[in-house]
């Protein structure tokens, strides 16, 4: 644990001393779990991810390259980073050495006083846990667990949480721990044991997806940046513009071919199709309603500006906005104008 030496030694220097023994670099195995960590600026914030599943490394994949989940993206934004990635399949970050390891370090980490931490699902579920004993100023999560302790979360009936009763969900760090963390979390509503799981984070803010299912990340997503642009928003800023947010996810709403690539993306998952479907059906039903009843209320500006925005880099992405907007606007001059340009 190089890592734990070095901060004790390095609390004991002044300040600007500090300062200028950065960066550092490093990593190690902790039981089943490799941390890597990058320090860069006492003065930026500390970002803690952990991986979520999916990501199932094992220790012979470990090399001087290797760079867990969230890793290289925290480095883009220049901001610190600990990065913890489980090895194994069935590994919920509940091995007494990563305990340990977090116990021993959250006191020596007092220089750095803005920290943060993201992760999704089974990581987002460790960001929880672990909150508190890091002193988490802000968190984003997506679709995270909440605990596997099936008398906290009796309704989460997935075959994950059967398999995940070979650990401890008794003591401590098995349930989720805030403290006094604020931040977001994002979820489908229309998926139930993602929304019981997200009730149970009360003080966050909650802003939902319909039709994202559980881990779900569609290329139509993807096209637009759009998970990633919540995630470099969040790091950079240590908050999401909720406004914009809620336009794109309007905006993807509206889109036969969100729902096309969804259930592409999820054709092997048969609770994951029902979810879609329902989603979809209300959604139908409400654009029906909305367009009837709204449309000349309709404000498409900040739909058009998002189009122009981006006609340069990505003119597809702009033409189907456009069409959105005048779906939802038919007789908007300004639509049919740009996309006769784009076109």
């Amino acid at each position: 644990m190089k890592l734990l030496y070095w901060l004790d030694e390095w609390l004991t220097l002044p300040q600007d001393e500090q300062q200028t023994r950065l960066p550092i670099s490093g990593g190690d195995l902790l039981g089943d779990v490799f941390v890597k960590y990058h320090f860069i600026d006492i003065n930026k914030p500390l970002l803690f991810t952990f991986s979520p599943a999916g990501t199932n490394y094992q220790e012979h994949d470990l090399n001087d390259d290797f760079s867990p989940w969230g890793f290289q993206l925290a480095q883009k934004q220049h901001v610190n980073v600990i990065s913890f990635q489980h090895l194994g399949i069935s590994n919920w970050f509940r091995h007494r050495n990563l305990l340990f390891f977090l116990e021993q370090l959250a006191p020596l980490l007092t220089p750095f006083t803005q920290r943060l931490g993201y992760g999704l699902s089974r990581g987002g579920f460790a960001v929880g846990a672990f909150a508190n004993l890091l002193k988490l100023d802000k968190v984003l999560l997506f679709h995270p667990v909440s605990t596997k302790n099936k008398a906290l979360a009796p309704w989460d009936d997935r075959s994950s949480t059967d398999i995940a009763q070979q650990f401890d969900w008794e003591q401590d760090y098995h349930d989720l721990d805030l403290g006094n963390a604020k931040g977001y979390i994002i979820y489908d509503p229309t998926n139930r044991i993602d929304r019981g799981h997200a009730k149970r984070y009360s003080q966050l803010t909650h802003l939902r997806v319909f039709g994202m299912g559980h881990s779900t990340h569609a290329t139509y997503l993807n096209k637009f940046g759009f998970y990633k642009q919540v995630a470099v928003d969040f790091i950079s800023h240590q908050q999401v513009d909720i406004a914009q947010f809620r336009l794109q996810t309007k905006t993807l709403r509206f889109k036969e071919d969100y729902y096309r690539r969804l259930n592409k993306a999820n054709a092997k998952s048969a609770h994951r199709q029902v979810l879609l479907s329902k989603a979809h059906n209300i959604l139908i039903d409400e654009k029906a309603s909305h367009v009837q009843e709204h449309q000349a209320k309709i404000d498409i500006q900040p739909l058009i500006d998002v189009a122009l925005k981006h006609q340069d880099e990505h003119p597809k992405d702009a033409i189907q906005l456009l069409e959105v907007a005048q779906q939802l606007a038919p007789d908007d001059p300004l639509v049919e104008h740009k996309l006769k340009q784009l076109k």
